[in-house]
């Protein structure tokens, strides 16, 4: 399979009140066409400057960002992020006006604008909630709704930065199942970001798990498990430990210690 990124020696430097930090040092690895890469760490340790830097909303302080051998320079159309935040819809706009208005701009006539929403939200089970405002809308519902917003602009590469971190444990499930159907679907490239280790096992083709101060990769581990994936067979709690184990646990906080345990979904 094709190599679609490729990130070579990167750092990112960031200047403080306190002196330089260091948020990420000497990063490389790449991503291949149509694989779904999550990137597993505690808070702090650069997963989220590493994404923006991919989007090309960060510039490093060295190293390269190469997207089918071209360098990032900028954001481009091909990377299209989704957060976790839920303020990411326009809130005077309907679900179906926020797809189409984001269509519109792409250039796409009006009918084929109507019928492309349509399909991804269908994809994302919103068809009944075309004409609803965000306010009127769930947590959940809400990032159904991002999520078409982002595949119906078709990106090679979709960015996901915890997308699912603020949601209920069963919101939060049934998302985690969309998502990998909707991935398998339409082919897109997906990184997606997370602190927590069974959520990364569910998704990922491949775990990529970072440690702080400064932000590097530890190991790059593969999910040779087949889908869909259940949390209570062997292999996944082989799999569940290696990674904990490669967790620099001490450095967490309470909230992510709480977040790496194997029922926290």
């Amino acid at each position: 399979m094709a190599e679609k990124v490729n990130v070579k020696n990167l750092f990112v430097k960031f200047d403080g009140e306190q002196g330089d930090f260091q948020a990420l040092e000497d990063i490389s690895f790449s991503v291949k066409q149509s694989e779904f890469l999550t990137i597993l760490g505690p808070s702090g340790c650069g997963k989220s400057t590493l994404i923006r830097a991919i989007a090309g909303f960060q510039t490093p302080n060295k190293g390269d960002i190469v997207l089918d051998g071209k360098n990032v320079s900028k954001p481009g159309p091909d990377r299209i992020m989704v957060f976790q935040e839920f303020d990411q819809l326009f809130p005077w706009r309907t679900v179906m006006g926020n797809i189409t208005y984001a269509l519109k701009i792409s250039g796409m006539s009006k009918e084929k604008r109507q019928q492309q929403a349509i399909q991804y939200l269908e994809m994302v089970n919103l068809q009944d909630f075309t004409h609803a405002f965000p306010h009127q809308l769930s947590g959940g519902m809400k990032q159904r709704a991002a999520i078409a917003r982002s595949l119906a602009l078709n990106p090679e590469i979709l960015l996901m930065d915890e997308p699912f971190g603020s949601l209920d444990a069963q919101t939060r499930s049934i998302l985690q199942s969309e998502l990998v159907r909707i991935w398998q679907k339409v082919g897109s490239t997906i990184i997606f970001i997370t602190h927590n280790i069974q959520e990364a096992i569910l998704l990922g083709d491949r775990v990529m798990v970072m440690s702080t101060a400064p932000g590097q990769i530890k190991e790059i581990v593969a999910v040779d498990i087949e889908r869909p994936r259940l949390p209570e067979t062997p292999e996944f709690m082989k799999l569940w430990h290696r990674l904990y184990s490669l967790l620099e646990t001490k450095r967490f906080g309470e909230n992510d210690d709480k977040n790496m345990l194997p029922d926290s979904d």
